[in-house]
């Protein structure tokens, strides 16, 4: 069973560095099937995996807020 398939978001925050590590490729393997099975944009979202991954680490994504500047320029109509 892959290390994907085993956690959710609070567990990711109890992940080793090494843990985090290993799953950053299951993730994006992931991603490429899904996209390959539904079609899709994939470089923009293998280009934000470490990124999504660290936020999640080090945010209380439940409670903390996380704006990014993409759905600023939608709402603003950019």
């Amino acid at each position: 069973m892959d290390l994907l398939d085993s956690i959710n978001n609070i567990s990711l925050k109890k992940l080793t560095d090494d843990e985090l590590s290993a799953l950053i490729p299951q993730i994006r393997e992931r991603l490429i099937q899904n996209v390959a099975n539904t079609g899709g944009h994939l470089a923009s979202n293998l280009g934000v995996v470490e990124l999504t991954v660290a936020l999640h680490k080090v945010l209380n994504l439940d409670e903390d807020k996380l704006i990014s500047m993409a759905e600023r320029a939608k709402k603003a109509g950019i």
